[in-house]
This record gives C-alpha cells, sequence and structure tokens, in this order.
C-alpha cells in the first residue's frame, strides 16, 4: 500500500506539473490584454506599454512561466490585477458558500441517487423502474441553468417558501443558512443524482444476476440482507468512482449555480476573473481544483479496498 501511495504521488507531481503548463499557455495565448483591459478605451499605447512592464507582461513565456511557477510552489499565488489584493485570501473569502453547496450536493446526490438506483434495480422492469429511470435521463439531460430557473420560478416566485438569491453564512445561523442553500444544492443535485442513479442501477443490476445472488435467495436470505449485505457491496466499486468523479466535478456547476443564484463563492470569483482578465484569479482557481481532483481520485483508488477487499495493491 504504501509503496502504490507513493507512486501515485510522484505520478501526481508530473500530472500537477502538465496542468500548470496548460493553464498557463492557455491564459496567456488567449485573445484579449489585461493590460489594455485595465488601462481603458482611452489608454495611450504608452500607457499599456508600461501597466504590461508593471504586470510583467512583456517578459518572454519561458521566464514568465518560470516566475509563476517559483511563486506557486513558495506558497505565493500572486496578486489580483485588479484588485490588487492576494489571491489565495480572495479565494479564501469565497470558499465558505462553495464548500457547503459542495458538501450539501454530494450527500443529497449519493443518498438520493443510491437509493433509487437500488429501489430501480430490485423492480427492474416494472412501474417504478420505468418512472426512476425517466427522471434518471430527464436530470441527466436538462442543463442546469434551466433547472435552477424552473425552481425559482416554483418555490421563490410562486409561492414565497424559498429565497430568489443570496447566502447567509453559518455563523448567521444554521436555519438562514440551510434556506439559502436548498435551492442551489438541488439544482445542483439533480444531474448528479441522476448520473449517479444509473450508475447504481446498472452495477446492481449485473450483480443480482450472479448465480451467489440465487444461492442466497434459494437459502432464504431477506430482501434487506440481499441488497445491501451481498449486492451493494460488490457493485460499490463502480458506484465508488461515479462519486468520486461527481465531487471533484462540482466546480463546473458551481460556476453556474452561483451565477444563477447570485452566491458570492468561488464560482463567481473565477466568473468576474475571466471578464476581467484577471490571470493570477484564474490561474490559482485552476490550480487548486486541479489539485483537489487528484486527491479525490487517489482517496477513491484507496477507498475500493473497503468496498472490496479482494482488491490488493
Amino acid at each position: 500500500m504504501a509503496a502504490y501511495i507513493l507512486r501515485r504521488m510522484v505520478s501526481t507531481i508530473a500530472v500537477m506539473a502538465m496542468v500548470g503548463i496548460f493553464v498557463f499557455l492557455l491564459l496567456r495565448l488567449a485573445p484579449g490584454d489585461p493590460a489594455a483591459i485595465i488601462a481603458g478605451d482611452t489608454a495611450t499605447p504608452q500607457i499599456i506599454a508600461g501597466i504590461r512592464e508593471q504586470l510583467g507582461l512583456n517578459e518572454p513565456l519561458p521566464v514568465q512561466f518560470v516566475h509563476w511557477a517559483l511563486s506557486i510552489l513558495g506558497g505565493d499565488f500572486g496578486t489580483s490585477i485588479f484588485t490588487g489584493r492576494p489571491v489565495l485570501q480572495l479565494i479564501s473569502q469565497r470558499l465558505e458558500p462553495t464548500i457547503s453547496i459542495s458538501i450539501l450536493t454530494i450527500i443529497l446526490s449519493v443518498t438520493i441517487g443510491v437509493s433509487f438506483g437500488i429501489v430501480a434495480a430490485w423492480r427492474a422492469g416494472g412501474l417504478v423502474d420505468r418512472i426512476l429511470t425517466a427522471f434518471a435521463t430527464l436530470g441527466f439531460s436538462v442543463p442546469v441553468f434551466v433547472v435552477g430557473f424552473f425552481l425559482i420560478y416554483v418555490f421563490a416566485i410562486r409561492t414565497r417558501w424559498l429565497p430568489v438569491q443570496g447566502y447567509q453564512s453559518i455563523d448567521d445561523g444554521f436555519g438562514p443558512w440551510l434556506v439559502h442553500l436548498i435551492l442551489p444544492t438541488v439544482t445542483l443535485g439533480v444531474p448528479y443524482i441522476a448520473f449517479i442513479a444509473r450508475i447504481a442501477r446498472a452495477s446492481m443490476l449485473e450483480v443480482l444476476s450472479e448465480d451467489y445472488m440465487r444461492t442466497a435467495a434459494a437459502k432464504g436470505a431477506s430482501s434487506y440482507s440481499m441488497l445491501f449485505h451481498h449486492a451493494l457491496r460488490n457493485a460499490g466499486v463502480p458506484i465508488l468512482t461515479v462519486i468520486g468523479l461527481s465531487f471533484a466535478g462540482l466546480i463546473g456547476g458551481v460556476v453556474i449555480t452561483e451565477t444563477v443564484f447570485n452566491i458570492p463563492g468561488v464560482g463567481r470569483l473565477v466568473v468576474d476573473a475571466i471578464n476581467n482578465r484577471d490571470y493570477p484569479i484564474i490561474q490559482g482557481v485552476l490550480i487548486l481544483v486541479s489539485g483537489l481532483y487528484v486527491l479525490i481520485n487517489l482517496a477513491v483508488d484507496l477507498s475500493y479496498t473497503l468496498v472490496d477487499p479482494r482488491i490488493r495493491y
């Protein structure tokens, strides 16, 4: 196990190095000049050139990359071009809403998605299975922002049960915090519920058709024992993989969800940084998200042994 973890950590360094090169080049080679945006439409070429020199954008790309990489390794993600504040400080101030939405979404998605998949597999071919399969197909197909606008119209505008937008810190009370996160969490969770439910159903159907499941039924095993003790554990590896990928991929949905519900999280920070061509913020967020993605994949791989003891590293 230790040797496997060490190999994965070494490969992680190589992956993060490639991610850093890609992120750096992607932003530098994209159209748009942050110096011109900062200077304004009426700025002279001399003013723009001065801003470029101040930001270090006039240096060759290899030199810019070396300076940037050394700063990242030293824990310095740079300073925002527009606000003049440290990037890590800006990100840390926006973490609470994003982390709150992500954690609640993954809890909701796993709980409902796995439950739907188990029930659909157990009643395969029946009315319940067809209803849950239709929901999974629809939920996976409808864009997140469409779900968000629909929920806003029904639960915020028509019934006025929930707030339309905004965020309340958990320091202001658990109730207001949770109420403001219900709509964003459900909005972001719908496609993940559908995705996890489909994978759980397919995995459970495959396991339920195995000979040892028929043997367990012939020996008089209860439905609960067959589903949760035998079937779910043996179908757990693909389900666990999907859960890990879903958690790592939440950042894409968070960007849209935070924009729809006007939540001041990391997603909104990225959108504003893209509009302003604020290189340091975009690069900092992408590097942190990439690192989190790699760590989640490693954690999922290591957790396979808990689900299936036959797996050895």
